[in-house]
């Protein structure tokens, strides 16, 4: 990779990368202080759906780590960014949370179960059969179907939840129709982000713990990527795939001098 440009904007997930069931990962605050501080764009993604980048300012800030609600991009805020160059003041029926549902409606998107344009899911603690149901009819009548990710499992302390990819198969299942999925391994969220920070692939990175979505997207997207070992991802793993992230480190603080 010695041919690359140098990194001018950074582009890192959150979890198992930043904090771990809650707590900061040693070397976040000083990778954030140092990004604030160089003055480089870089923005916090996550492919959870529930929360709004207020909410995620407000968690993360608890935690003692300071990003700016400017620097959060989630797969929500992909999905409405896709929707409104798709099809400016459409309708969707939504199943999902606050984070989903702010970000249709600052978009100017009426949210109804009458004849929507799409059926929009995404991250939920409150997966109703009377909701799906009303999800699987409507795409039989015609709305297309869009999904904020296809992660099929989230975390919790008990341990995973099933998650947005595991309700859409559900769904597929029932009638037939796959969905489009805006957030990670798409890269339109990696290029929508550069776009709203105003960096370009080439001289950008993205730091993940996931070879499938975090380091895919990356890769997929023309950026350098970094694999870091405090998230799913195990050291041995990394050979399973057909591509590999320009570099593997332990943590987010190996990454600190780089910024």
């Amino acid at each position: 990779m010695a041919d690359r440009k140098p990194i001018e904007s950074w582009l890192t997930d959150m979890d198992g990368v930043l904090i771990h069931e809650g707590v900061p990962i040693p070397g976040a605050d000083a990778f954030i202080k140092k990004l604030r501080e160089s003055g480089k764009p870089f923005l916090v993604l996550t492919n959870n759906s529930i929360y709004t980048p207020r909410d995620l300012h407000a968690r993360l800030n608890r935690m003692g780590l300071e990003v700016p609600i400017e620097n959060i991009w989630t797969s929500a805020l992909a999905t409405a960014k896709f929707l409104d160059d798709q099809r400016p003041s459409g309708s969707a029926y939504v199943i999902g949370e606050a984070g989903l549902t702010t970000a249709l409606h600052d978009i100017g998107y009426i949210l109804t179960d009458h004849e929507p344009d799409y059926v929009v899911l995404g991250e939920t603690r409150t997966y109703s059969f009377e909701a799906m149901t009303k999800a699987v009819r409507l795409i039989n009548n015609g709305a297309r179907f869009i999904c904020t990710n296809p992660d099929e499992t989230g975390p919790s302390t008990e341990g995973p939840l099933p998650a947005t990819g595991a309700v859409a198969a559900l769904i597929t299942k029932a009638t037939g129709r796959k969905p489009y999925f805006a957030g990670k391994p798409n890269p339109l969220m990696m290029r929508t982000g550069l776009n709203a920070i105003g960096a370009h692939s080439e001289t950008s990175a993205m730091i993940g713990d996931r070879m499938d979505t975090d380091v895919l997207a990356g890769m997929e997207a023309g950026m350098q990527t970094f694999l870091v070992l405090t998230g799913l991802t195990r050291p041995e793993q990394v050979e399973d795939f057909p591509y590999r992230p320009s570099k593997v480190v332990d943590s987010i603080a190996d990454l600190v001098d780089r910024v």
